[in-house]
């Protein structure tokens, strides 16, 4: 039997754990483990804990029978890795949880935007039911969809966008010809896509080579009429140039689950923590942010991710990264 510690949980975890580990002694702890709380279980084999609990080198030395360390999260620059390769603790993440998920409500913001669903639910909520010029969409059969970035979810929204009968042309700075092949998409420059998209979505991660990918200059490019949709990161759009491109009329719409502000989300499931929103005040965040009062433009709260099987597969991966490491084939292994 091991003594497992789990960090930041919510309360509706805790029996789906029991009953996925039952022969073991299982901690649970709704905040996180800060630097003087690890002595107090130092009989810990293993820790689950999210990216708010940071587990250095210190910590590890308070948890003398540590042995593995499976962080609920795709990041895990909150763990010292080289001091766990020091000590021989294995440390294991959750590579994956989101992808069809994140493509899914990424569609949800197209085809709003497309065939106007906003919109016409206002006017219909009003009991104006005239159907006008104002509310005509667009099909997207046989127009051109942009992915920027195609990882695990940029792969998801071209096979949707495949059924719907669309061209997907894809700029990532490391093209899989093979990829492209299968899935039946053409690999282009990044102003190339912006001069032919109909339909623009972002799904590259923010750094430094990233920030403002989507800038004053290349918008201009930008083909009149067409929609963008951001469910990636905020940080990989100029704010000001995206407003500039609405006003210009050269984008008809925008589809945003990610401000450009949120510049201290590190992990989607980061936005369900109440550490999270002690820092961030949303409301405040947003109440002067001039996208929010145009009725060309969608957006939704960080919420592409929050599905409730998307959730689950968090904690299966990490129920099963601890069944792997006890029968002693660990998967999911970061290095």
């Amino acid at each position: 039997m091991s003594t497992i510690v789990f960090t930041e949980l919510e309360g509706w975890e805790r029996p789906y754990l029991i009953e996925k580990l039952p022969d073991h002694k299982l901690v649970f702890l709704t905040t996180p483990l800060t630097d003087g709380d690890f002595s107090q279980f130092s009989e810990a084999e293993i820790v689950a804990p999210f990216i708010y609990t940071p587990i250095g080198e210190m910590e590890m030395i308070a948890l003398p029978n540590l042995k593995l360390i499976t962080t609920r999260s795709t990041g895990f620059d909150h763990i010292d890795i080289k001091a766990a390769q020091a000590r021989g603790i294995t440390v294991c993440n959750v590579p994956y949880y989101g992808e069809n998920t994140v493509a899914e409500h990424t569609w949800a913001l197209i085809l709003s935007l497309s065939r106007k669903i906003f919109q016409s639910y206002e006017r219909t909520k009003k009991g104006n039911f005239i159907i006008d010029e104002s509310l005509r969409g667009f099909d997207l059969k046989d127009k051109f969809l942009g992915v920027i970035g195609c990882g695990h979810i940029g792969q998801q929204v071209v096979k949707i966008a495949r059924a719907f009968g669309m061209k997907v042309l894809v700029f990532d700075p490391k093209p899989n010809q093979s990829l492209a092949g299968e899935l039946g998409f053409d690999y282009v420059s990044l102003d190339t896509l912006l001069k032919e998209a109909d339909v623009i979505t972002l799904h590259a991660p923010y750094n430094e080579k990233t920030h403002h990918l989507l800038n004053e200059n290349n918008m201009k490019l930008i083909k009149t009429g067409s929609i963008l949709v951001n469910t990636a990161r905020g940080g990989l759009i100029d704010t000001q140039a995206l407003v500039q491109a609405l006003e210009s009329g050269r984008l008809a719409g925008v589809g945003l689950d990610v401000l450009e502000e949120e510049s201290s989300i590190r992990e989607e499931s980061q936005v369900l923590s109440p550490e999270f929103h002690k820092a961030v005040d949303y409301k405040k965040l947003i109440a002067n942010h001039i996208l929010l009062q145009r009725d060309d433009v969608i957006i939704t709260p960080h919420n592409a991710f929050n599905s409730k099987e998307a959730i689950m597969r968090i904690l299966d991966t990490t129920v099963e990264n601890i069944q792997a490491f006890l029968y002693s084939k660990p998967i999911n292994i970061v290095k």
